[in-house]
């Protein structure tokens, strides 16, 4: 009889590492929950939220987004991520461009980058490590919940400002600064 040897903790954790496809999964299966999301509390000045469990290990939030709110332009740095309005409706600008991770401030963008999605109650998407781009909500009067999930979870968010087809550095946050 041969005993084989139990995979190492590293394979262990690589091989039930969430996919962006399950994120999507767990994000749009979350934003079904008309009970949870009718729990989130929601503040007419500010955006709110509330962590969640999110499936094997990833981060998971309850985002409430009051009218004209927005994150700016953003990265997720070395995470893959996923996102499901789960009421209202939100607009997604994004780049498709993979930037290069360190080593610049600001960065000349190539026209035809620019990408733009609608995403009404139910509709989501789910993107790779590097992505950049800003979640607004442009209606005038009504509130949009989210869900969004996060593998491996979020270990610093790089925020950009961008003035035409300039892109610039701004700062980096770490998980302490919004926790």
């Amino acid at each position: 009889m041969s005993v084989s040897p139990a995979p190492s903790t590293t394979a262990s954790a690589i091989a039930s590492a969430p996919s962006q496809a399950d994120l999507l999964d767990f994000v749009r299966r979350t934003a079904a929950d008309a009970e949870l999301i009718a729990s989130l509390p929601l503040d007419p000045e500010g955006r709110t939220w509330v962590r969640l469990e999110g499936p094997g290990g990833s981060e998971a939030w309850l985002i409430g987004w009051p009218p004209g709110t927005g994150t700016g332009w953003h990265d997720h740095a070395e995470s893959v991520g996923a996102f499901v309005t789960a009421s209202g409706e939100l607009k997604e600008n994004s780049l498709a461009a993979r930037l290069p991770a360190d080593g610049w401030r600001t960065l000349e963008l190539s026209d035809g980058v620019d990408r733009q999605r609608r995403l009404s109650a139910g509709t989501g998407r789910s993107f790779g490590q590097h992505h950049v781009h800003e979640v607004l909500n442009e209606s005038p009067d009504e509130h949009a919940i989210s869900v969004h999930a996060y593998y491996p979870p979020l270990p610093q968010i790089r925020r950009y400002s961008r003035a035409g087809q300039v892109l610039r550095l701004e700062h980096v946050e770490r998980p302490e600064d919004w926790q």
